[in-house]
């Protein structure tokens, strides 16, 4: 339920595709994926986590990638060339 309170005030399923230096091995880098929920386009909720990365882990940040999707959309709809009785 607290999904759908969130997609009401238009909030997005957001994924993040970060990609981070790791500690031991700086020249590798590794991926990690991130979902939440999140608005579009300042992603309050990603960049709180991003701010608590470089705060609190070792691995440097490379790169993010951002795709987000809203899941609550206008009906799709088109009308009907005909119309058909049944008596």
């Amino acid at each position: 339920m607290a999904s759908l309170s969130l997609q009401l005030r238009d909030y997005r399923l957001t994924v993040a595709e970060i990609l981070y230096h790791m500690p031991d091995h700086p020249g590798l880098l590794q991926s990690f994926v991130w979902q939440e929920m999140d608005i579009a386009p300042r992603y309050p909720v990603l960049r709180k986590f991003l701010t608590f990365w470089e705060r609190e882990l070792d691995g440097k940040l490379h790169s993010v990638k951002v795709a987000s999707n809203p899941l609550i959309t206008p009906a799709a709809y088109r009308f009907v060339g005909a119309d058909l009785r049944l008596q």
